[in-house]
This record gives structure tokens, sequence and C-alpha cells, in this order.
């Protein structure tokens, strides 16, 4: 089955009041209103931002002229996005329990869609490595009825998984994460950053993690679970959801909240913003707010590559980070 971009999506600009304590980033713009955005990922060809709309169940892209068009639909409720060396889409569809690639004719490949024969909770987040391996993280955001993954204890499982070149799933993290979110591979190909973010929802607690965590690659594409580190805490605020590897070596990591959303999380510390985080020493290099809850994920692009397209609220927003 084909899916191409037909559709131009009529663009409804507006912007959320400002606060008069808060000092948003010079050139901070929105692109365009677009319902629920998430996941957005550059295309170097065509130079697009391709990004998705889980409330429509679409995978839409900003094309270099501004305008924006419906690329597939339906898209299985896709979340995050990629792209490989080839160009082709790799998607968690978070909504059909799998990860896919769309071929450059347009078809789409199944590359997972159970484990062990198990279904997936919903796969949320996703990372290519060099050698042609998928990383991705399976959350359950939702009620925990219907969960089908769980250890040899009982206990259920939202783990990080990967996809071997070969087509062979390993799950290479079960608890060592409580809620994996996003996820990153250093350029090196040595290190695997993940976003743990126990947020609200109606299987949430209060004091659930809001960490993001480093692991250390195994020569075999796991990780060592010795390695674990914890790079940032964000306590009691909204943890970290999407994130994307800085051109300046730096992690940028879409974290917080404008607002509390009480009891659950708390809005005192950690605005709504990008949190441009140190990979070795975890410490916060600056903060770059947007002025919209929620903000979800971020990803570098333009011809230069200092283009950062954020996601947030129903906005697609963007920002030159120099």
């Amino acid at each position: 089955m084909k899916y191409l971009p037909l559709a131009l999506v009529p663009i409804l600009i507006s912007i959320t009041p400002l606060s008069a304590q808060t000092t948003w980033p010079e050139g901070l713009k929105i692109e365009g209103r677009v319902a629920f955005t998430e996941g957005p990922a550059w295309h170097a060809a065509s130079e697009s931002v391709f990004f998705t709309d889980i409330e429509n169940n679409r995978i839409m892209r900003r094309m270099k002229d501004g305008t924006f068009q419906v690329y597939r639909q339906p898209s299985g409720k896709a979340n995050g996005l990629a792209f490989d060396a080839e160009g082709r889409l790799h998607a968690c569809e978070g909504g059909d329990k799998r990860v896919t690639r769309t071929e450059l004719d347009g078809t789409i490949t199944v590359l997972v869609a159970d484990f062990e024969g198990k279904a997936f909770n919903g796969p949320n987040d996703l990372a290519l490595a060099a050698d042609g391996s998928v990383y991705f993280t399976d959350p359950r955001y939702g009620p925990m009825e219907g969960m089908e993954i769980f250890d040899e204890e009982g206990k259920p499982v939202e783990g990080v998984y990967r996809i071997a070149p070969d087509g062979k799933v390993t799950r290479i993290t079960t608890h060592e994460v409580d809620r994996p979110n996003g996820i990153v591979i250093s350029p090196d190909g040595k290190r695997l950053f993940v976003a743990d973010n126990v947020n609200s929802g109606p299987n949430n607690g209060v004091g659930g993690n809001r960490k993001l965590w480093r692991f250390d690659f195994r020569g075999d594409g796991t990780v060592d679970p010795s390695s674990q580190k914890l790079l940032f805490d964000w306590g009691t605020e909204r943890g970290p959801d999407g994130m994307c590897w800085g051109p300046d070596g730096k992690l940028y990591v879409t974290a917080g909240l404008l607002f509390p959303n009480l009891p659950v999380e708390t809005a005192s510390r950690y605005p709504a913003a990008v949190y441009v985080i140190d990979p070795e020493s975890g410490e916060l290099s600056r903060t770059l707010p947007v002025p919209e809850d929620m903000i979800t994920n971020c990803t570098f692009g333009a011809t230069d590559g200092k283009t950062l397209f954020i996601t947030a609220g129903h906005k697609l927003w963007s920002l030159r980070v120099e």
C-alpha cells in the first residue's frame, strides 16, 4: 500500500499569552497549527520537516516553501519518526503497536509488530544506529489493562528494544527505566540516552521518575546495565519527553510545564522548554522556553542544521540556534 503527500492543510496561527516573567528566545516562531504535534524529523533531500499529528492519525510535513502537506493518513497513530541514510522514514506507530519503514516508493514495511508473540504497549520513539539497527521505546501511557508483555515474575514491562539489521528483536532494558519515552544515540555510537517520563495519566501516580538516563553500548548492540547513569532529574516537575542531538554536541530535551498539573506534576522550577544538557556531566547549559503546554519533541534541520524544530501543544515551532 502506498501513501503519497497529496492534500494541503490550512494553517491557523495562534499563540498562548506570554508570561511577563519569562524571556522567550529571540527568533522563536510558529510555523503552523496542526492539531496534536509530535515526533519531528528533518528530511534533507526535500528540505522539509516531517512530524506526526496523533490526534488526526496522520503524518504531516512542512515543505521548503512553508506550506503543509499530509504525507500519510492513517498513520497508525504514529509518534516518533526518523529518516535513515537512504531517506526512508521509520515510524513508531503507537496505535497499531508496531514499528514501520516507508520505502522510497511509498510502500510500508512492518519491521516488528510483536515481541515473542505478545503485543507491544505502544511504540513511542526511536533512534537509528549506523549499522542499521533500530532502537525504540515501548511505554504504556493509558490504562494498564490489556498489557501483554511481562517479566518472569509477572510484572508488566515497559522496555527498550533493538531491531537488528537481520530483523531479530531483542529487549535491551526491562525495568532499568520505568517508562521510557524519548531516545537518542550519541554521534559516536557508543552511548544510548533514554527519557524516563512517568507523567500524568490514568496509570501514573505521584512521585514517578522524571529523569534522563545514559547507558553504554556493548559490542552486541545491547546496553550494559551497570553503566546506567542519571544525567538530569526534573523531580516533581513534568519530565523529559522527546530529545535530539544538537550540532554543538549537547542534548536538547523537551520537558516542563507552564502551569502545574496537580497533584501529579508541579511547575515551579522547570518551565515548558527545551533543556540543553551536557551529555557527559549532565550539567544544564541553558534553557530555551516555549510558550506552550505541552512541549513534546524537537529536531534540528535546515541546510546548515542549525534550525531547531519543536512540536508543542497544537503547533510546530522553529528557532535558529547559533
